[in-house]
């Protein structure tokens, strides 16, 4: 349930449309990722009125000299190929603003052909095995306003980045900085800055001038403080401490008036700070194993929260205080010590997302089905109690599209699930289930199925009639109907028995109702009567007619 906080780290690709753009007969935008190419078709470079071409997601080896030729070209993407070396041509490239280079193995002498695009003000350079940053991009580049380096072998950042002082983001995910980079903290105008996962063990007092500060990642790294000088990016909206060695926050950070979303999980405050409290502008808020028994008070006054995520603490109920967050949508309460819900949940009413899973439930929390609004419900018991039953008023239910039982005892399905038109996805593994309930074949939107590890022998007759039905798992099921052997082969095969077995059971069916009627057409009464067991010594109708017969009647060539 636990989720990231950040959007994406980048800025989107936004592919326009597959066939080119053409204004007055002159072609500006080319779109050829995924196409598994080798190498750049020539015939891009035909067209020299180019503005942006996309080749991402190929397993292009070399950029030609031909590139020269797009003199008009702003846009190029050529993340995620195979490239090595850069051609010198690429640097004629003089209008160039955005380049992705990113996931490719370029030796890092091949980017000095980089500092040449004077015009470039987005570069992308993640995953490229970059030990260090070549200092001539820094020196040459006076126009970058995004800096993307993320997934690299980075200590420090040259001294010469004070030199990008138009850098609005930059981003340093997983790299090796031991280290704040100083240098970032005279790039006034910084907005993001993304140090996630690296080995940061403190953040100089400097940051304070960084006023135009929006969002700042600094999760996953050693942190024991925060700098108080931080009260100072005025700006700061999302800020991501989470899975760091914090046990408080500086209460100068109540001056941060416009925080929307803040990530504290896999810190050790073992209560909520203060502070918290007074950011009624927050809408995203991660506590995820922070050591919480309870939540001030004041918490009621987060009204504005629309993800709450609280799983992994040690929580004994579910805080009253959360039933007044009326805008809420999703809520994790995973991994508690919950065994019951108050009955004012369902004041919840724009909830869409709702953890439950590895509490102390005795019984299915029934108080759920009051969550009109609900679509996806995790109720997984991988550890204390298991539940044994899911009622039938789940169908109350008629909004959800995702329900999550996994890792319980449940021996039966509720009839009532063939009821509900938008679920999707099914999660029963590891249950104690012997059959589906036939009405499963009626939840037409059903696109997963999970039902491995479970006593299952059969599947319904026409489990194959859900059409949407892509996903379907049976392994650790001691299946008779589909065999096992045919379950191993995927849906199709399944399908194909379930059809094959119906068309059989049709013509059982068939010859059963044509011996019947010519039964009864011969004379010998009622099927039901034939099916009785005889008595000993008595005889069929037949026989008993056959001796009437001879009885009254004389055999042939014989006198009377």
């Amino acid at each position: 349930m636990s989720k990231d906080i950040k959007s994406v780290e980048h800025s989107p690709k936004i592919h326009q449309r597959n066939d080119p753009q053409h204004v007055n007969d002159r072609t500006f935008f080319i779109d050829a990722s995924n196409q598994s190419l080798t190498a750049i078709p020539l015939e891009i470079f035909t067209f020299t009125e180019l503005e942006e071409v996309h080749l991402e997601n190929n397993q292009i080896e070399e950029i030609p000299q031909e590139i020269q030729r797009l003199k008009n070209i702003r846009v190029l993407y050529l993340d995620k190929n195979n490239l090595r070396s850069l051609c010198p041509a690429l640097g004629l490239l003089s209008s160039l603003e955005r380049l992705d280079l990113s996931y490719n193995p370029i030796f890092s002498s091949s980017l000095l052909v980089v500092s040449f695009l004077h015009a470039l003000r987005e570069l992308r350079l993640y995953q490229t095995d970059l030990k260090e940053i070549p200092v001539v991009i820094c020196k040459n580049l006076h126009h970058l306003e995004l800096l993307g380096l993320t997934g690299n072998h980075l200590k420090c950042l040259p001294k010469e980045i004070v030199n990008q002082t138009k850098l609005r983001e930059i981003y340093l995910k997983r790299n090796q900085f031991e280290a704040f980079p100083q240098e970032l903290c005279v790039l006034y105008n910084l907005e993001i800055i993304d140090l996630d996962e690296n080995k940061i063990g403190a953040i100089p007092e400097e940051i304070g001038h960084l006023t135009g500060l929006q969002k700042f990642y600094v999760a996953s790294n050693n942190l024991p403080v925060l700098p108080a000088s931080l009260c100072h990016c005025s700006q700061l909206s999302v800020l991501d401490l989470s899975h760091n060695l914090l046990h408080s926050i500086p209460k100068s950070l109540t001056e941060l008036r416009k925080m929307t979303e803040i990530g504290l999980s896999g810190n050790r405050l073992e209560k909520v700070p203060y502070l918290i409290c007074r950011w009624t502008s927050l809408h995203l808020l991660y506590l995820a194993n922070t050591g919480l028994h309870r939540l001030r008070g004041s918490f009621r006054r987060l009204v504005n929260l629309r993800c709450l995520d609280l799983s992994q603490n040690h929580l004994d109920h579910c805080p009253l205080q959360i039933c007044a967050l009326k805008n809420l949508e999703v809520l994790g309460l995973d991994d508690n010590k919950i065994g019951q819900l108050p009955s004012e949940l369902g004041s919840l009413s724009k909830l869409k997302i709702l953890g439950l899973t590895g509490n102390e439930f005795l019984s299915f929390p029934e108080e759920v089905l009051s969550l009109a609004s609900l679509e996806k419900l995790y109720i997984g018991q991988d550890q204390g109690f298991k539940l044994t039953y899911v009622p039938e008023h789940i169908r109350k239910l008629q909004s959800l599209k995702e329900l999550y039982i996994e890792n319980n005892h449940l021996e039966y399905l509720p009839v009532s699930l063939g009821s509900m038109p938008n679920l999707e996805v099914l999660d029963c593994r590891h249950n104690l289930l012997k059959q589906l309930p036939d009405a499963i074949c009626q939840a037409q939107a059903l696109k997963e199925l999970l039902l491995e590890d479970n006593l299952l022998t059969h599947l319904p007759e026409n489990l194959d009639s859900l059409v949407n039905l892509k996903v379907l798992t049976l392994m650790d099921n001691p299946m008779e109907e589909p065999p096992k052997e045919v379950c191993a082969e995927g849906n199709e095969a399944i399908w194909k028995y379930l059809k094959e077995n119906r068309n059989r059971n049709i013509m059982a069916t068939k010859i059963q109702a044509w011996w019947r009627g010519t039964m009864v057409r011969k004379g010998f009464g009622k099927f039901g009567e034939l099916l009785k067991p005889r008595k000993k010594g008595k005889t069929s109708p037949k026989d008993k007619k056959g001796k009437k017969d001879v009885k009254g009647k004389p055999g042939k060539g014989k006198k009377k």
